[in-house]
């Protein structure tokens, strides 16, 4: 059965917050019980690191507290995205205005932050901290996104 919900998280280079936040979902959506129902995917607005595993940090954090992300691999941003996907899920208030930028008119709608429009900063170039602050963002974010997928559903 094909989805019903499609949800699209867009970062960067898609190695560190996008395929976190597809992680944490996946998981969320996974307890709800909703996983056959809603996909779930990531991508970055630039390529650089198409093909790759999610930053070994993330990885490591993010399986710390029970999320898996070794099977994703980093792509970029395609223009039929914003057809092929409901919600588009910028990570920050940059990558917004960049969807904005390239979406089309009509397709407007689907782009957003996290619900209560939380930004997650970048941990790439930071410490141990800044990948713990980003899962306890999208913990919450997603928790949010994941109850309004299930209302969507209902």
């Amino acid at each position: 059965m094909p989805a019903e919900l499609s949800i699209l998280f867009v970062c960067t280079g898609n190695i560190c917050r996008s395929p976190t936040a597809e992680g944490v979902l996946r998981h969320q959506l996974t307890e709800m019980g909703l996983a056959d129902r809603v996909h779930v995917d990531s991508a970055g607005v630039q390529g650089w690191h198409a093909g790759e595993a999610p930053d070994e940090r993330s990885q490591d954090h993010a399986r710390q507290r029970g999320y898996e992300l070794c099977d994703q691999r980093a792509r970029a941003l395609r223009t039929d995205d914003f057809e092929r996907f409901d919600l588009l899920i910028a990570m920050d208030a940059g990558h917004l205005r960049e969807l904005r930028r390239r979406c089309p008119a009509a397709l407007q709608h689907r782009i957003s932050l996290l619900p209560g429009e939380i930004e997650v900063p970048d941990p790439y170039y930071g410490g141990t901290d800044g990948f713990e602050q980003v899962l306890d963002l999208l913990e919450s974010g997603c928790d949010r996104l994941a109850q309004i997928a299930a209302a969507r559903l209902a």
